[in-house]
């Protein structure tokens, strides 16, 4: 009986400590979906096929690049992720990883382009929702509260579930913003 309250114990304690980990890194808040005229960013970025997980190390580098390059130090980066997961097999996904530049930094894009693929993110109606950042954490919390959520609106909006899905990591005020273009079905 003693070790089994002990063994409870460190259970109730191990679900208490997993919950406030959860609450810190974003996953009790909640997500409102809603449609917005979004883009016009310029982005720098790299093409990607392959895990998703390996986005973090292309997009650091990306940012280093430009930091001892060019002198940008950008507080946005992306990734606009083309593939369901669940149903591409994991070396063939693809998507476009990168840092968005702020508006004083777009007169250098001529030189940028020499090293670098840059575009603007399209202006379009998309389906948007931010999720908090507060580490990598928030990252991965992220992906299994906000993914799930966000075909849910889609499905029960009449949306086309088809198309990228893009994610914004804004440092400076610590947030994840999702986009997904809003295309009836």
């Amino acid at each position: 009986m003693k070790i089994f309250k002990i063994i409870l114990g460190v259970i109730i304690c191990l679900i208490i400590i997993a919950s406030m980990i959860y609450a810190n890194y974003g996953g009790f808040s909640k997500l409102r979906f809603q449609i917005n005229k979004e883009g016009g960013e310029t982005l720098v970025y790299k093409e990607m096929n392959g895990p998703y997980n390996q986005s973090g190390q292309v997009i650091s580098k990306l940012g280093f690049d430009l930091k001892n390059e060019f002198k940008i130090e950008p507080s946005r980066m992306f990734g606009t992720y083309f593939d369901d997961p669940r149903k591409v097999d994991e070396s063939k996904l693809r998507s476009e990883v990168g840092c968005i530049l702020e508006a004083s930094d777009t007169a250098r894009v001529y030189w940028i382009k020499a090293k670098f693929n840059v575009k603007i993110c399209p202006v379009k109606n998309y389906i948007t929702t931010e999720f908090p950042y507060k580490g990598r954490m928030s990252i991965m919390i992220g992906l299994m509260k906000v993914y799930p959520a966000l075909m849910k609106y889609v499905k029960e909006n009449g949306y086309s579930d088809a198309g990228p899905i893009m994610e914004i990591y804004d440092m400076t005020n610590n947030k994840i913003y999702y986009r997904k273009e809003a295309i009836k079905k």
